[in-house]
């Protein structure tokens, strides 16, 4: 099939999908909250974002050379989806902190004027949950550089 022929697209996903799951042991050994659904899930370290886009500028240099536009064009969509994911997608998981901590507020608030059970405070509170982890650390996007440059070289030796 000519789509595993393409090695930048093969290093580029190869990244995103083993940085996922490298994620699992990497909280294990950082002693953080870990499950299958790590893997699943933004945020953590590394960060797939910039292994996949890592990958794909090794990828690309790899096949063309650093003076190919091809490679222009990939390193500046890498950076803006680096800088992003320690940005703007970082600031709305503060955000998220900073909303559930608020519900949270709310919600002992209202246990003290209503007359709920507390299963339906518990089924409330799981409705208006805000996601809490979307970005990366500059440490968990730089350890995604680092491994998407290093699976990009695995993959090109096997191509």
């Amino acid at each position: 099939m000519t789509l595993f022929n393409n090695y930048p697209l093969v290093a580029a996903f190869s990244a995103i999908i083993i940085s996922q799951i490298i994620k699992i042991p990497v909280a294990l050994l950082l002693n953080r909250p870990s499950s299958v659904a790590l893997a699943t899930s933004t945020g953590g370290m590394p960060s797939s974002h910039s292994a996949g886009v890592t990958a794909l500028v090794t990828s690309m240099i790899s096949e063309y050379g650093v003076q190919s536009p091809y490679v222009a064009i990939a390193a500046t969509f890498g950076v803006i989806v680096m800088f992003d994911s320690m940005g703007v997608r970082r600031q709305s998981g503060e955000h998220g902190i900073l909303i559930n901590e608020l519900l949270a507020d709310f919600e002992n608030f209202r246990k003290m004027f209503t007359h709920q059970t507390q299963e339906e405070i518990e089924a409330m509170k799981e409705e208006k949950q805000s996601r809490e982890y979307l970005g990366h650390k500059p440490i968990e996007v730089f350890f995604g550089i680092l491994s998407g440059i290093v699976i990009a070289l695995i993959i090109g030796m096997l191509y």
